[in-house]
């Protein structure tokens, strides 16, 4: 199980990667505006969650990788190569969704829920997350062991 977690975190890497162009792309079409790793990083760290803070560019890439890769180790250590199928990935990614937007962050006061939300971030975190989840299911099923 150890090493399916690993393949998973490797994995989660990669599918994170591939989201973040999804949520570049969400941004130059001016659907959403600031990435959320971003919103979340600047809410965590000391003073006002809405203005800039120094090093949260860096700081949100690194816990938006981070994230990705364990939520894939999770999906790596509970699915392995077994139930690595497309439909699982992307099931995957969109439970992710849901609960992170419309609950930890909301809960948190860090972004409103879904229904709240303004007009296109929803759609383009959910294909985010979709990708995300397709591209974590593909790469575990050639990474685990």
């Amino acid at each position: 199980m150890l090493r399916q977690a690993a393949a998973g975190a490797a994995a989660g890497v990669l599918a994170t990667l591939t989201m973040s162009a999804v949520m570049v792309a969400g941004r130059r079409t001016g659907l959403m505006n600031e990435h959320p790793p971003k919103n979340i990083v600047r809410a965590m760290l000391p003073g006002s969650k809405h203005r800039p803070k120094p090093g949260e560019n860096m700081l949100a890439a690194l816990a938006h990788l981070g994230f990705g890769a364990a939520a894939g180790a999770t999906f790596g250590a509970v699915a392995g190569r077994h139930r690595t199928s497309a439909p699982a990935g992307a099931g995957y990614g969109l439970a992710i969704w849901l609960t992170s937007y419309q609950g930890w962050l909301p809960g948190l006061d860090i972004l409103p829920p879904i229904s709240q939300d303004r007009p296109g971030r929803p759609a383009v975190m959910a294909a985010g997350h979709v990708v995300y989840g397709l591209t974590l299911a593909r790469a575990l099923r050639r990474l685990a062991p």
